[in-house]
């Protein structure tokens, strides 16, 4: 079972230009440093450098400059106010974007060109700035994994199905279209990190068009969207299930009760892990059916597991007593 991590970053050139009509960007030093690379989705407001604290700068993230930086500087004499600056464009900073429009004097823009750091102004708010810019890096720098399997919706839970090659994974997920369920994709499915907690899978960007194409071994390639319509597939999904197909060993003793939940880490987001063994016979199309009811189940905080065995407790007791009871019978 095959994965990769992609590392993600965009330049400050693309960012400009995918961006500047939305946000109404400019560019305050025109072209220089649009090579530089952006790496994080979070944004920086550079206030502690201002005042001279060094430590700790997240220098790599987008600097945002608006009103509180922009006031502190103007209580500063000339001197002190570009010293400031100075220690602010001593670090590689990928960019500074300065909002609400506001006019800086022109030494801040001659030493960010003299630096290679690009500044860009936009006239929103900065609150609102910064909550539209870091939606934008989140979606194009979130952490993503490509994997082996299959993703399918299956009433309404993401489940990742992986498995050796050849196993049946493409053949399940068929399965699973047929009886009713949408694919998100087959064989290779991208996955994204959107939160702390929230995992996004979908296909390859660049092989949308092929999505929901599927080999089927001894048939061929069949187009899924053709054949069952837009109700059989999906364009993206949340993960939150991975089941793992793999043959049956006398020797390997499978969950049977399933009283402890087994864990699977995704891009350091943990959700729940599935092992199925496969035998002849097995329906396995219905039991991956029943995991994501099951799972929806737990999500609403009934765990037939967890119930199963407080009931058998119980009953125990309840024998135990009867025996007890017994003991006591003197006729």
């Amino acid at each position: 079972m095959t994965e990769s991590i992609i590392q993600k970053e965009i330049t400050v050139g693309e960012l400009f230009e995918r961006k500047k009509d939305d946000f109404g960007l400019q560019s305050l030093t025109g072209e220089v440093g649009f090579g530089n690379k952006i790496v994080s989705p979070d944004v920086n407001r550079p206030g502690l450098i201002l005042t001279g604290f060094k430590n700790y700068f997240l220098y790599q993230r987008i600097q945002i400059v608006g009103q509180t930086e922009y006031s502190y500087l103007n209580t500063l004499s000339i001197t002190k106010k570009r010293k400031a600056i100075r220690d602010l464009i001593s670090f590689k900073i990928p960019v500074i974007i300065i909002t609400k429009g506001l006019d800086f004097e022109n030494y801040f823009i001659r030493i960010a060109k003299k630096n290679k750091i690009p500044i860009l102004i936009t006239k929103e708010l900065t609150t609102n700035f910064i909550h539209k810019i870091t939606m934008f890096l989140n979606s194009q720098l979130a952490p993503e994994m490509i994997l082996h399997g299959s993703l399918v919706d299956v009433y309404g839970i993401g489940v990742l199905i992986r498995g050796e090659s050849g196993i049946g994974k493409s053949e399940l997920a068929l399965d699973l279209v047929e009886r009713g369920h949408r694919i998100v994709s087959d064989d290779i499915v991208s996955i994204r990190r959107r939160s702390q907690e929230i995992l996004m899978g979908s296909g390859l960007k660049d092989r949308e068009s092929l999505q929901h194409f599927m080999e089927i071994r001894g048939v061929g390639i069949i187009d899924l969207a053709r054949i069952f319509g837009i109700r059989g597939i999906r364009l993206h999904k949340r993960v939150e299930i991975q089941i793992d197909l793999v043959k049956w060993r006398k020797n390997i003793d499978y969950e049977r009760a399933g009283l402890t939940q087994d864990m699977i880490g995704i891009l350091g987001v943990k959700i729940p892990h599935v092992v199925i063994p496969l035998v002849t016979g097995k329906n396995v199309s219905v039991i991956v059916e029943v995991v994501a009811l099951n799972h929806q189940l737990k999500l609403i905080g009934i765990d037939a597991a967890q119930i199963f065995d407080l009931k058998l407790i119980n009953l125990m007791k309840r024998e135990g007593q009867k025996l007890a009871n017994l003991d006591e019978d003197m006729e």
